[in-house]
């Protein structure tokens, strides 16, 4: 009896809403209803107009490593990254980015603002990944390898294992202008960093310049030069350069050319650099790739040396094989075996085998609106 009463009850109120706002829709004129729906119409317009300019993007990567050095082993689960990043299209021609990583801090803000009606000349200010080197500019998503980059561009670009200039993920604040051109055959790109990484004022009174030039000659076929001079300002000791103390500052300089190659049958990329810290040299290559065995599954393979001290002789060999899994767009799962000839044991450089048995899985999405 009282659920039925409550049913009868809802009922008649609900009736006497409706009839109320009928009779009200009556008196009033005809032309406020009109006005009432363009109102709303416009408030939708408005809301479509801002979803279609807002892209939003995000990316995890973790699994399990274990490695074997200096006769022991250690395994242990990691999460690697966890990057969410939004871009919003503000005009046609002025755009904004946020990047944060939820494993670590903000990675990325900056705008962007194309001055030309095509794509020859844009501006972007704010903290970004430097252009030095083929790889570093490039998502981990995109990457074959595990632990991602080479050795020589991980230290050369500040992603990490560089103590003087700690763990900056590739990343600076400052002011750049780049554009492509002749149908996108060249592109270019001139920068104007603090030279001192991310969320951090610059250490000295110099900016580091980087210059980089990409030229296509042929389809998927990307030819690349870049190049940095500038000052660093140790925050650490190292022991690749021992000469440098916290607070000084030093020449550090850079250059690189390489390729990347793209086509059905196999994918390749491959890099000479070099480096200048103070009176010390650093150099080395690699040769990364991967071959496609059958449909979303991929053989992995990578060569890579480096030298930190070419004066010391802390020359390093690294070698990378494994599979991957492509089992939805940009997301997989990784396997691969790692071996090096040389680390850091105790905070020194020493010439000793270092294996690795990496996994890990990958999963990204991309969402936009506007097609």
């Amino acid at each position: 009896m009282r659920k039925q009463f409550f049913k009868e009850a809802l009922l008649a109120v609900a009736l006497a809403a409706f009839s109320s706002t009928a009779a009200m829709g009556q008196s009033t004129s005809s032309a406020e209803p009109e006005q009432e729906q363009g109102k709303k119409k416009t408030e939708l317009d408005w809301v479509k107009d801002i979803a279609d300019r807002i892209e939003l993007h995000g990316y995890a990567q973790g699994g399990f490593n274990y490695t074997h050095k200096d006769g022991e082993g250690k395994g242990t689960f990691e999460l690697k990254r966890t990057l969410f990043w939004v871009n919003a299209h503000i005009t046609d021609r002025w755009s904004f980015l946020f990047m944060h990583d939820f494993s670590s801090e903000v990675q990325e803000f900056y705008t962007d603002y194309r001055f030309s009606n095509n794509k020859a000349i844009t501006a972007r200010l704010g903290q970004f990944k430097n252009g030095v080197s083929f790889e570093n500019p490039l998502s981990p998503t995109a990457m074959e390898a595990i632990d991602v980059y080479s050795e020589g561009v991980t230290y050369l670009t500040g992603c990490g294992s560089d103590p003087l200039m700690g763990v900056q993920y590739g990343r600076d604040l400052g002011l750049a202008i780049f554009g492509e051109t002749n149908d996108n055959m060249f592109r270019y790109e001139v920068q104007i960093m603090n030279g001192q990484g991310i969320n951090k004022k610059d250490g000295n009174k110099r900016k580091d310049i980087i210059g980089r030039l990409e030229f296509r000659p042929v389809k998927g076929l990307n030819i690349i030069a870049t190049g940095q001079i500038g000052r660093g300002h140790a925050i650490a000791n190292s022991p690749y350069i021992p000469d440098i103390h916290p607070g000084d500052d030093y020449k550090r300089n850079r250059w690189t050319v390489g390729f990347d190659y793209k086509s059905k049958a196999f994918n390749v990329h491959g890099e000479y650099l070099e480096g200048k810290d103070g009176n010390v040299t650093s150099r080395g290559a690699y040769v990364t790739g991967a071959v496609p065995l059958f449909k979303g599954f991929d053989f992995v393979g990578s060569y890579d040396f480096f030298n930190f001290n070419t004066t010391l002789g802390m020359d390093q060999h690294k070698a990378i094989a494994g599979f991957q899994y492509w089992f939805f767009k940009k997301c997989r799962v990784q396997l691969q075996y790692v071996y090096k000839s040389a680390g850091i044991i105790e905070g020194e450089f020493t010439h000793t085998n270092i294996h690795a048995i990496m996994a890990q899985v990958q999963i990204r999405f991309d969402y936009s609106r506007k097609k």
